[in-house]
């Protein structure tokens, strides 16, 4: 196929898929006489007074996987001795990285197909196989003990022994099935800690008061008992990990939406305590209040952020590094995927590689892969890793259906 056959492919699915999304989170058409229908959750709170604001909408994936050999990995940028290269493809909508005890490499997916892909490594080449189809947002993926833990906007579910059912993986076990289900903010990023499972619950909005039951990090007992609060007013994270040396949980959290170009900052903040409230809706990125949900609130009454990540970056998947392949200074330093805003003039993405301080914040950061966008287009839209045994690290990219390998040679 043909570059020219590749981006008019590309950009009739794209029309049709941001047609079929905006359909999908639109209520039915209301009777003659009835009020207006809500605009898609994404678009609420947009300025409808200026032009700009109102062309911008979710950026779509390429609706095919990008081959290896056509992906644009030679504009990508990373520090002398590091090296960026394909290492599977044909994974559409590629987000969270997982891996099994035998090496299988588990990837979900959001909207573009609701698959869970499983990869194994065949001596140098990949097999990819489709394990889950047609589910409602099967984001949120882990391994334990050999099993495959899936959540969506309503369940957690566990496939047991999972890499010895590739072929057929059988009905899974219902852990926990009293989340809200709602569809916006709705997909999920799971991580299992001493025996416990963290499940986010996102706001169901761009803005609004959230109640009792989202805006929030879970815990609970990987039976779906003993449910507990870990994190307040966190909008929506899809990131988080912990600190080797203390075992603190970081977590990337996205700011709303359609205030300005340039406010607020994502963040990335650490849980030193369960059940502290990190500002949503009423403070933003730890220094200014909402200007609807604000008011009589102070900005000091809830936990500040370790880092300012960027207006409307997107930031999504952040792991601490503890390999032995990259250089020593790299060493339990956070790498964090900055997937890009779609609501901003501007466009940017990048990996973004930040140190501890030892004091509970951020010493320093600075740009990793950089060259991601060009012309103010996207050339790629890191979401996850995955830290290999060898020591190297996998970059899931939605936007070309692949993952990557980055490794260091001195």
């Amino acid at each position: 196929m043909s570059t020219r056959e590749r981006i008019a492919r590309w950009c009739a699915a794209s029309l049709a898929l941001a047609a079929a999304v905006a359909v999908a989170q639109t209520p039915p058409a209301a009777p003659a006489g009835a009020p207006a229908q809500e605009e898609p959750f994404w678009a609420r709170g947009r300025p409808r007074s200026d032009a700009t604001a109102m062309r911008m909408a979710p950026v779509p994936s390429y609706p095919i996987p990008t081959a290896a050999d056509k992906l644009p990995l030679a504009k990508f940028k990373l520090p002398p001795g590091f090296k960026i290269e394909p290492w599977a493809t044909g994974l559409l909508d590629a987000r969270a990285l997982r891996q099994g005890d035998r090496g299988t490499v588990f990837v979900s997916t959001r909207f573009v197909g609701s698959k869970v892909y499983a990869v194994s490594d065949k001596g140098g080449s990949r097999e990819v196989k489709t394990l889950i189809d047609k589910m409602q947002l099967p984001t949120g993926i882990e391994t334990h003990n050999g099993a495959l833990y899936v959540a969506t906007p309503k369940q957690v579910l566990r496939y047991d022994n999972i890499e010895g059912k590739l072929d057929n993986v059988g009905q899974p076990v219902v852990v926990y099935d009293k989340l809200p289900g709602d569809v916006p903010h709705g997909w999920k990023y799971i991580r299992i800690r001493d025996n416990k499972l963290y499940v986010p619950v996102g706001a169901p909005c761009n803005i609004c008061e959230p109640g009792d039951t989202h805006a929030q990090i879970l815990r609970m007992n990987l039976d779906g008992s003993n449910v507990e609060v870990v994190a307040k007013g966190v909008r929506n994270t899809v990131g988080f990990d912990f600190d080797p040396k203390n075992g603190e949980l970081w977590f990337t959290d996205n700011g709303r939406d359609w205030l300005s170009e340039d406010l607020p900052h994502d963040e990335l903040n650490r849980v030193g305590a369960p059940g502290q409230h990190f500002g949503f809706p009423y403070c933003h990125q730890g220094d200014f209040t909402d200007p609807e949900f604000g008011w009589g609130k102070s900005c000091s009454a809830y936990q500040k952020p370790a880092l300012l990540l960027g207006p409307h970056a997107a930031a999504l998947g952040m792991t601490f590094y503890t390999g032995a392949m990259f250089p020593s200074n790299y060493q339990g330093a956070m790498f964090i995927a900055r997937h890009g805003p779609w609501n901003r003039t501007a466009k940017y993405a990048d990996i973004l590689v930040a140190w501890p301080d030892g004091k509970g914040g951020i010493a320093r950061s600075e740009p990793f892969l950089t060259g991601l966008v060009e012309n103010n287009q996207y050339l790629g839209r890191p979401v996850d890793f995955l830290q290999l045994k060898d020591g190297s690290l996998l970059v899931s990219d939605d936007f070309h259906g692949a993952v990557y390998r980055i490794s260091y040679s001195r």
